[in-house]
């Protein structure tokens, strides 16, 4: 078992390191460095390189702002080739390529050996993620939770309500992996392609002495109840195993409420900034109830 899990950490260290692919379908995203090329008339007229604004924008020669963030490249092409055939060109040719990943993104906790954010350059699978965080602890438990963004949303429409990261953030839902068939019997079917704004939680071992620690996850989540407490256990963890937000979480106002020596503490995070890498997830403690209020629109 070991020896299997052993060949599959090696080869996802060499593949880490080959050549960078395109993810298929990729959708462009804040901060991402573009390669712009504008040929026309058999001559190419521009060849510059744009990053993309964290308004979603990339500033194009001849016709200025161009909303860019949620586009695939040949989305993105097009976006621009349509008003320089209008107004510039005879038949131009637009070619974008992405010089630089900076919205694939990832965040992981739990039992690996460095949880955090992790900004990837390619499309990544679980594994890959999982070598980038040092690996697992060997007192990880048999499930890991991946907490998903709803990508049929219509990212480019800004009359959609969605289009914030805050109702993206509700509308994700949870997926399991097994880490026992993945890791230890080496069933690749477990290794999921991730989708940039994952994230990952796994637990530590439930054969650990945990049956008299709990936590409370109350408010708006799918699933409010009463969940083993795990080491390393933060916040965000809690949510995710409690099934994610509801459409209506205030996850910018999210408390932890907290007994000791018999006065309660509250402490509040901005779960929101979280997801977004601003801030650092908080570790919770057995007993800790964690509520997320319902927003006041």
């Amino acid at each position: 078992m070991k020896k299997s899990f052993v060949l599959i950490f090696f080869f996802i260290l060499l593949t880490a390191t080959s050549g960078l692919c395109q993810p298929n379908g990729y959708h462009v995203g804040p901060r991402d460095i573009l390669s712009l090329s504008i040929h026309a008339g058999g001559v190419e007229q521009e060849k510059i390189e744009v990053t993309v604004s964290d308004q979603g924008k990339i500033n194009v020669p001849f016709i200025g702002s161009v909303k860019a963030q949620g586009l695939t490249l040949s989305d993105l092409e097009d976006a621009i080739r349509i008003p320089l055939e209008k107004d510039f060109f005879i038949s131009p040719q637009i070619n974008i390529q992405v010089k630089e990943y900076h919205s694939i993104s990832f965040f992981i906790s739990g039992a690996v050996k460095e949880p955090g954010k992790y900004e990837m350059t390619s499309s990544t699978d679980f594994l890959e993620l999982i070598a980038k965080a040092g690996g697992v602890l060997t007192e990880r438990g048999s499930i890991a939770y991946v907490l998903r963004e709803n990508h049929d949303i219509d990212l480019t429409n800004p009359d959609s309500a969605k289009e914030s990261v805050k109702e993206a953030i509700k509308d994700r839902e949870t997926l399991k992996i097994d880490l026992t068939r993945l890791l230890d019997e080496g069933d690749m079917t477990h290794n999921i392609e991730l989708i940039p704004g994952d994230i990952i939680y796994i637990p530590h071992s439930s054969k650990l002495d945990q049956a008299v620690s709990k936590i409370y996850v109350e408010g708006q989540v799918k699933k409010p109840g009463v969940y083993d407490f795990q080491p390393g256990m933060t916040a965000m963890a809690a949510c995710i195993m409690a099934g994610g937000f509801d459409k209506y979480a205030a996850i910018s106002r999210t408390k932890i409420i907290r007994t000791a020596n018999g006065k309660q503490e509250i402490i509040k995070i901005d779960l929101e900034k979280v997801t977004n890498g601003k801030i650092s997830d908080i570790p919770i403690k057995p007993g800790d109830r964690i509520h997320i209020p319902e927003t006041w629109l």
